[in-house]
């Protein structure tokens, strides 16, 4: 078989993945401009890239199964890597911007808008 003639099996599935993997991408793109806040920009972006990352793993994932005709999970571990990293990522990004708000707080200097509220104690 070569890539010109990908089986019906391969290529219905494949198209509407990558369509909703690219409307999901376009989604988290939105959440970015309409969102007021760097906390509540990351959540979208991180999710919906991530969901647009598994659609085009999937299809990348049956396109090679059937030219090679046998099963390939090489994109696995691109998923897991990828799956592992999105979070943490994001979790270190919201870390640091709390941690740049209270050290404006503590400076007398006015936080990020829509910022969460600081905790007693902090």
């Amino acid at each position: 078989m070569t890539i010109d003639t990908f089986p019906l099996w391969v290529t219905l599935p494949g198209t509407v993945l990558l369509a909703l993997a690219g409307l999901a991408i376009v989604a988290g793109s939105q959440g970015v401009l309409r969102f007021p806040d760097f906390f509540s920009r990351v959540h979208g972006p991180s999710m919906s890239s991530t969901a647009g990352a598994a659609g085009v793993l999937l299809t990348s994932m049956l396109s090679s199964s059937a030219i090679a005709g046998r099963p390939m999970f090489h994109e696995l571990l691109i998923a897991v890597l990828l799956f592992g990293t999105v979070p943490v990522n994001s979790i270190v990004l919201l870390q640091a911007a709390l941690y740049r708000n209270r050290a404006r707080k503590s400076r007398g200097a006015a936080p990020e808008d829509g910022a969460p509220p600081a905790q007693p104690g902090d």
